[in-house]
C-alpha cells in the first residue's frame, strides 16, 4: 500500500507543480535570477544597516578590519561601479560623495551613510530594469580605482555585483552577531497565515 501512495505522489506532484507554473518559457530567465537575488540582498543589507545602532558604526572586530560605517560607504561605491555597467543609465552622485575618501565617509553620521546606500540600491534597481538576457554577453569596460580599464562581459559584471553584495552581507552579519544582534536572515520567520 505504501508503494502505491508513493507512486501516486510521484506522479501527482509534478503535475500539480506544472499547473502552478505559467505555460511556456519565462522571458529572461538568467536576468530574472540575478535581479531577484540582488533585490533580496539589497533588502537584507538595508534592514541590517537600519537595525545597527549609530554607536556601532565605528565598530570593527580587529584593527585590520573595516568599520561598519566604512562598509556602508564602500558598498554604495561598489553599487554604482557595477550597476553603471548594466546599460545606458548612469547613476548620479554629489561631488562630496565622489571626491571624499572612504576613510572620511566612514565617520559620517549613520543617517547620511544609510541614505546614500539606499540611493545606490534604488539606482541599481533602475539599472536592472534595462537589462535582459540578450545583453548579458555584451562587452563592457570597468575601471577599479586608478588601474587601467578592463573589458569584461556584462554577465561577469552582474554576477560580480551579486557576489560583492553577498560578501558584504556576510561581513555585516558577522559583525552583528559579534555585537549580540541577529542579522536579517537569522530572524524568526513570520508564522504562516491560517487558510480561510
Amino acid at each position: 500500500m505504501k508503494t502505491l501512495h508513493r507512486a501516486v505522489l510521484a506522479l501527482a506532484l509534478p503535475v500539480s507543480l506544472a499547473a502552478q507554473t505559467p505555460a511556456g518559457p519565462q522571458p529572461n530567465p538568467m536576468t530574472t535570477v540575478f535581479r531577484n537575488r540582488t533585490m533580496a540582498l539589497q533588502r537584507q543589507l538595508a534592514q541590517a544597516f537600519d537595525s545597527i545602532p549609530e554607536s556601532k558604526f565605528s565598530y570593527k572586530p580587529t584593527p585590520a578590519q573595516l568599520t561598519i560605517g566604512y562598509i556602508a560607504a564602500h558598498l554604495a561605491n561598489d553599487n554604482y561601479l557595477f550597476c553603471n555597467n548594466f546599460g545606458d543609465a548612469k547613476g548620479t552622485r554629489t561631488p562630496e560623495e565622489t571626491s571624499t575618501a572612504d576613510s572620511v565617509k566612514a565617520t559620517w553620521p549613520k543617517e547620511k551613510l544609510v541614505t546614500q546606500l539606499k540611493a545606490s540600491f534604488a539606482f541599481c534597481e533602475t539599472a536592472f530594469a534595462q537589462l535582459d538576457d540578450a545583453k548579458l554577453a555584451d562587452q563592457v569596460s570597468m575601471q577599479f580605482g586608478n588601474a587601467p580599464p578592463r573589458q569584461n562581459t556584462r554577465v561577469a559584471v552582474v554576477f560580480g555585483h551579486a557576489m560583492d553584495m553577498q560578501d558584504h552581507y556576510s561581513q555585516i552579519a558577522n559583525y552583528m552577531r559579534l555585537n549580540g544582534m541577529l542579522p536579517p536572515t537569522a530572524l524568526p520567520r513570520p508564522a504562516a497565515r491560517p487558510a480561510p
